[in-house]
C-alpha cells in the first residue's frame, strides 16, 4: 500500500482512440504490467490498468473513448522516472521503433529528460533526477551520444554556473520547512 502523509499525485489516466495499440505501446516501451481490464458500471468505456509497482494497483489507466477526430491532446505531459542515463537511451529507442515522434532530449539541470509524443500525440517525458537544484523552467540541449561521465560533468557545470544553484539536499530541507504539516 502506498504510504502518504498528505495528498500526493499517484496515477493518471488518458483517453485513447486505439486501446490495444496504446496498451501495447506503454507495456513495450516502459515494461508496465497489466493489472486489470474491463468496462466500468458507471464509466462505459474500456479501461486497462497498468503499473510498474506491486505497491500500486495502477499508475496508468488507458481509457477508450477519445474521438478519432481529436487532433489535440490536453495532456501537457506524462512523466516516467528511470534509474539511469542508459534507460533514457533505451526507452527513446524503443519508443521511436513503436511509433513515437517529436523527440526532444533536454538537460534541465535538476533532471535529464527525453520528451516524445506517443502514437496518439500525448507528450511523454522520461527522466532521471540529478543531485542539483536550479530554478525552472530551464532546458539545454541534451546529447545522449556522449558518455555518461561527460553528460554528468556538463550538467554539474551548467548548474554551478546558475545563480539559483543549490545541492538537492539543501533544496529538500527548504521544501520541508515550507510544506504544510500532516493533519
Amino acid at each position: 500500500m502506498l504510504q502518504v502523509t498528505r495528498p500526493t499525485p499517484s496515477h493518471f489516466g488518458i483517453f485513447v482512440t486505439d486501446v490495444e495499440r496504446m496498451v501495447a505501446f506503454y507495456k513495450e516501451v516502459f515494461g508496465l504490467t497489466e493489472t486489470d481490464r474491463g468496462v466500468g458500471r458507471t464509466f462505459k468505456s474500456p479501461l486497462v490498468f497498468l503499473s510498474a509497482s506491486a505497491d500500486q494497483h495502477h499508475q496508468l489507466v488507458i481509457a477508450g473513448g477519445r474521438p478519432a477526430e481529436a487532433t489535440f491532446s490536453t495532456v501537457m505531459q506524462i512523466s516516467f522516472a528511470v534509474p539511469d542515463i542508459q534507460s533514457l537511451r533505451d526507452i527513446r529507442d524503443r519508443a521511436l521503433a513503436l511509433g513515437a515522434s517529436r523527440l526532444v532530449p533536454l538537460n534541465h539541470g535538476n533532471a535529464l529528460s527525453v520528451y516524445f509524443a506517443d502514437p496518439e500525440g500525448n507528450t511523454i517525458e522520461t527522466y532521471i533526477d540529478m543531485p542539483f537544484y536550479i530554478a525552472q523552467p530551464h532546458g539545454d540541449p541534451l546529447d545522449l551520444s556522449l558518455p555518461d561521465a561527460e553528460i554528468l560533468a556538463q550538467t554539474e557545470a551548467i548548474c554551478r554556473s546558475d545563480p539559483t544553484f543549490l545541492p538537492i539536499e539543501v533544496w529538500r530541507q527548504r521544501f520541508q520547512a515550507q510544506a504544510p504539516s500532516a493533519a
